[in-house]
């Protein structure tokens, strides 16, 4: 019998590979013929190493710019019809729209789609409420399944009309086999590598260089650290995206290396670089189920994040780490200040957090659901 063709769709190859990479396997492991289809990059030959066939959408950007959407729609519906599918996932915001029509216009007869954090809250201008949750409810009408990770997003999505039956929690995960506390001697050499002694406490961010992930009140409060407790060591972990229209600019990099700021850049090993760090900082505007958050408590860190959806989520006030308001250098500063210079706090947060991310973030959760979707859908079709 033909092997189920499943598509993923996303903007870019890395949300295939660094993303969803595990769930791709798993899915191509239980049967299903798994195709990806994203903006072409370097992370295409990873997915067709591990079997999986990658189609290239020309237009497919995260930047603003409708017309491009436009054609990524139109692409896909060629796709769509070429190719045949029996499932097409999409995710991220938008091929999430433009996905979902292309994929019931070519008449697929799955349509499922991951909300991995709708892109208006509650507290966002009408106006940009209105625009996304109408884009929404268009959008989920060519769906058969919502797999929500942040259950704040369910109450949203029923209250603007979308059929309770259509929405499924989902949540949030990561491997817990490569995410664990340090080994000492990783921990070690990470450190040395920074150049860190014991008496360093080496704050980490791990995220794309743009302003909606907090940067700026992290670089404001790496300049108030350098007094306040000058032990302290901010270390960032990402990319550069120049593609995004608040994407940081190099001047704002360069004034935060004259605070102290170290730039690692994007690394593939960032499960090592955990091992050096003593506690992470999550500084976001607006976050889905953040991965990073999961992947340092999975990895036994105190977490300081902003007091958001998503962060919520993933960090218990006062047990794992620290909430504090959004855009808030000065409480950041605080909290950060709180959890290194007190060792003892510092211990029981990395034990509880790793205890809830063993409890909580376990990805074969998300992979089992995700499964359980397409067989209820496929009915006897599925393998």
């Amino acid at each position: 019998m033909r092997r189920p063709r499943l598509i993923h769709v996303t903007t870019a190859d890395i949300s295939l590979s660094l993303l969803l990479g595990p769930q791709l396997r798993a899915f191509r492991d239980a049967g299903y013929e798994v195709i990806g289809a994203s903006a072409p990059g370097p992370f295409v030959a990873e997915l067709e190493s591990w079997g999986i066939e990658h189609r290239p959408l020309r237009h497919a950007t995260r930047a603003m710019a409708p017309h491009r959407d436009l054609g990524a729609l139109a692409e896909l519906y060629r796709l769509f019809r070429e190719v045949r599918p029996d499932i097409v996932h999409t995710h991220n915001p938008k091929p999430g729209v433009y996905g979902r029509l292309a994929a019931r216009a070519a008449r697929v007869p799955v349509v499922v789609n991951t909300v991995h954090g709708l892109y208006a809250l509650p507290e966002d201008p009408r106006g940009k409420r209105a625009v996304v949750y109408a884009l929404e409810r268009i959008a989920a009408w060519g769906s058969d399944a919502e797999l929500v990770q942040n259950p704040e997003d369910i109450d949203t999505l029923r209250r603007i009309g979308i059929p309770a039956g259509k929405v499924h929690l989902l949540g949030n995960g990561v491997d817990l086999a490569r995410f664990t506390p340090p080994d000492p001697a990783v921990r070690a050499a990470v450190r040395a590598e920074l150049g860190v002694g014991a008496g360093s406490v080496v704050c980490g961010v791990v995220g794309r260089l743009v302003w909606e992930k907090g940067y700026r009140e992290v670089f404001d409060a790496a300049r108030r650290l350098r007094a306040r407790a000058p032990e302290v060591l901010v270390v960032v972990v990402g990319p550069e995206d120049p593609e995004k229209a608040d994407g940081v600019d190099a001047g704002a990099i360069e004034a935060a290396r004259a605070d102290g700021v170290r730039f690692l850049g994007m690394r593939e090993d960032v499960e090592r670089l955990y091992a050096g760090m003593d506690l992470y900082v999550l500084a976001s505007y607006r976050e889905g189920f953040p991965r990073s958050a999961m992947e340092a408590a999975a990895s036994g860190l105190p977490v300081v994040a902003t007091d958001i959806r998503g962060c919520r989520q993933v960090v218990d006030h006062g047990r794992t780490g620290l909430l504090v308001p959004v855009r808030d250098a000065v409480a950041l500063t605080e909290a950060i200040t709180t959890i290194a210079t007190d060792a003892d706090l510092r211990r029981g947060m990395e034990r509880r957090a790793r205890d809830k991310a063993v409890a909580e973030f376990d990805q074969t959760t998300q992979i089992r659901i995700t499964l359980e979707t397409y067989a209820r859908l496929l009915g006897a079709d599925a393998p």
